[in-house]
């Protein structure tokens, strides 16, 4: 029993002697510094791949979309082997860590499976297309330009300069409204004039406002067409075909103002359809809605 324990005493003392714990942070130190620098040769050599990927793109013609989605997965791709190559650099059993990850696979996809969709759904978007970067676009009453299309989310910068970063399963699930994925859009101006008028006159007023107009398409040529015959008003509505269909909402304020100030100008009556309720007993209106 005492030379159990002083077998047991020496090996403590080999354990924890100075110059033991030196030799190991020592040890330590120099395999840490050694992974940092594997690590930091990795991502260098990102850099340079991604700096030959974006000569390479612009020579061939790619398109922003497939350059940014072949830079995230050769940044992924690249860091991923550089920090398992820095782990067996370190001394650690990179072998024992993967298959334990592999075992602790289901239940991180259980806990991040908002991520791993997010992450399919990038790939998806990218595979399908719906829109591209620099797309103008509305995903849930969101209007904005594409700014990024990451695998976790898609960057959309509004007209207000605000940021929104879309989850990618919520623009795979909804419907996504594309302004430029087509070579020309039409704009729909809505106007109401008294039942009086002549709709012959009205719809050359309002034609004539187009005449000559650069940034209005001829053909298909824009027209007047009625929506609605209401009590008090006709419903009109001034159809548009615009050349350059990210100007939309610059030429559809602009032809708004263009409708009113004619219409005004011709002595045209623009009446809004309006509603008095009298209370009984009295000519007071108590309630007046337009």
């Amino acid at each position: 029993m005492d030379e159990l324990s002083s077998r047991l005493l020496a090996r403590l003392q080999d354990a924890f002697s100075m110059e033991e714990m030196a030799q190991t942070a020592v040890n330590g130190l120099i395999n840490i510094a050694t992974a940092l620098a594997v690590f930091m040769a990795f991502y260098v050599i990102w850099r340079l791949l991604r700096v030959a990927l974006n000569v390479a793109s612009a020579r061939s013609g790619v398109d922003e979309t497939t350059v940014s989605f072949m830079q995230t997965l050769l940044k992924y791709g690249v860091l991923a082997v550089g920090f398992i190559s820095a782990l067996d650099t370190a001394g650690v059993q990179t072998g024992a860590v993967i298959a334990s990850l592999g075992i602790a696979g289901l239940t991180i996809g259980f806990a991040a499976k908002d991520a791993l969709s997010n992450l399919i759904s990038g790939i998806l978007i990218f595979i399908d297309r719906p829109f591209v970067i620099g797309d103008l676009v509305e995903v849930d009453g969101q209007y904005g330009r594409v700014d990024r299309i990451t695998l976790r989310s898609t960057r959309i910068i509004t007209r207000d300069g605000k940021m929104l970063a879309v989850p990618n399963t919520e623009v795979i699930n909804q419907t996504v409204a594309s302004y430029t994925n087509f070579p020309n859009l039409r704009i729909d101006i809505a106007v109401t004039v008294g039942v009086e008028e002549s709709l012959g006159r009205v719809r050359e007023l309002l034609l004539g406002i187009l005449k000559d107009k650069p940034e209005y398409m001829s053909e298909p040529a824009p027209r007047v067409v009625v929506t609605a015959l209401n009590d008090y008003n006709l419903a009109l509505e001034l159809q548009a075909w615009i050349i350059n269909e990210r100007e939309h909402v610059e030429l559809r304020f602009a032809l708004r103002e263009s409708v009113f100030e004619t219409l005004r100008a011709a002595g045209v009556e623009m009446p809004l359809e309006t509603l008095q309720l009298v209370a009984p007993n009295t000519e007071e209106p108590v309630l007046r809605a337009s």
